[in-house]
């Protein structure tokens, strides 16, 4: 298992200096939500792109990935009954990819709650179907970009599709593309009607990221989750990929936050090991 941070929270930070902090206090990689690097990842030039991956290798840590991947820019719904929508919504995704395949990144994470939740009067189904052709039709770029796209469960506080690990393993079926898969969130999982232990199982090999966070939106070891047997159990099943600090409360300061989860975490997998 390999330890990150999600940039987000290091608000007015250089992802430079990101890097360079991750690296400091042991992180293996940085994962980077788009939105704060430009309003839309096509504004981000070749060289730029390049100057960031150079950064990072500087840094000793690698670019994991991206996530909060619809936020920016305004206009993008995945499930959305207009063709135009989507149509924008899927080439912006390819976008996406594209730009996370410059940096290096092997995972991309899809939440983005806002941007598929099914509104009054449109159809389930249809919207269903309209997330699987964008999707599909996406395929293409993450299999050329060596990119692995996991479609994220959230709870059904935060979107009303998509809110448990049976429903994004059935979205995963139904693409069914080796570069299409899931991943599981801590937060989001506490929601379902098991442990954490048994929605990893469920995952199964399907799970290709971990973010890791508290359900008080706040990072491991900062709530009441205890998080000894969701390490263990991925430890288990011998899960080699990252394990992701994703925050919604940057309080107190990005440095407290990233330190003591890192550390948090670093115990008990060094715990572990004895």
């Amino acid at each position: 298992m390999k330890l990150a941070v999600c940039n987000e929270f290091f608000e007015g930070w250089t992802i430079e200096r990101v890097f360079d902090y991750a690296a400091e206090i042991g992180c293996d990689g940085v994962e980077i939500a788009p939105f704060t690097l430009a309003p839309s990842a096509t504004d981000i030039s070749t060289k730029q792109r390049g100057d960031i991956r150079k950064a990072a290798e500087r840094a000793g840590v690698e670019i994991v990935g991206l996530h909060w991947l619809l936020a920016s820019p305004p206009g993008l719904y995945l499930t959305h009954p207009d063709a135009t929508v989507r149509s924008k919504t899927e080439a912006y995704i390819k976008a996406l990819i594209n730009f996370c395949g410059d940096l290096g990144g092997r995972v991309m994470i899809h939440g983005s709650p806002a941007q598929r939740n099914i509104q009054k009067g449109w159809d389930r189904a249809a919207c269903w179907q309209y997330a699987v052709d964008i999707f599909a039709n996406c395929t293409r770029e993450m299999e050329n970009n060596n990119v692995t796209y996991c479609i994220e469960a959230l709870t059904s506080r935060e979107t009303n599709i998509l809110t448990s690990i049976s429903e994004a393993l059935k979205m995963v079926a139904d693409v069914g593309h080796p570069h299409f898969q899931t991943m599981v969130d801590t937060k989001a999982a506490a929601a379902e009607s098991k442990p954490h232990v048994d929605v990893i199982a469920e995952a199964g090999k399907a799970m290709r990221h971990v973010h890791v966070n508290d359900p008080n939106l706040r990072g491991p070891g900062f709530g009441d989750l205890q998080f000894a047997s969701i390490l263990r159990a991925l430890k288990d099943r011998h899960y080699d990929g990252y394990v992701s600090v994703e925050v919604f409360n940057f309080k107190p300061d990005p440095q407290t936050i990233a330190a003591r989860s890192i550390g948090y975490l670093k115990g008990i997998l060094e715990g572990l090991e004895n």
